[in-house]
């Protein structure tokens, strides 16, 4: 069975899993869903769709949202990208420019600058 659009081939699986909690031995429950829970939250952030369209396949949406910002929170997505971009030989590094955008004019915004977790609903 090939692989699904928006997730991760098996050489991209083995190179990320590593470094992903819930691991036998990490602290905490272990997590057999890690690679299911990771190609749910790049359906959301590469499709461009709301949580809530998630497909049911990953799991509900709720509880993918509520780990997606778990991890935010602790920093698993940075320490994930931290790693990925020592490779020279990177071929997939892009920027999206929307962000760039967006975290600009967030800088001169009214209030001051500010960081937006990516996926995690802004509060109003």
């Amino acid at each position: 069975m090939g692989v699904k659009r928006y997730e991760l081939n098996e050489a991209q699986w083995q190179r990320i899993a590593p470094l992903l909690p819930g691991k036998v031995g990490d602290p905490g429950r272990s997590a057999a869903d890690n690679r299911l829970f990771v190609n749910g939250v790049l359906w959301v952030l590469r499709s461009g769709a709301f949580w809530q369209h998630l497909p049911e396949r990953y799991g509900k949406w709720k509880s993918v949202h509520a780990r997606f910002s778990r991890w935010a929170k602790a920093g698993v997505w940075e320490r994930v990208f931290a790693e990925l971009i020592k490779d020279r030989d990177n071929q997939y590094l892009m920027l999206d420019t929307t962000l760039v955008r967006v975290l600009q004019q967030a800088a001169c915004g009214k209030g001051g600058p500010g960081i937006r977790l990516w996926g995690v609903p802004e509060v109003v």
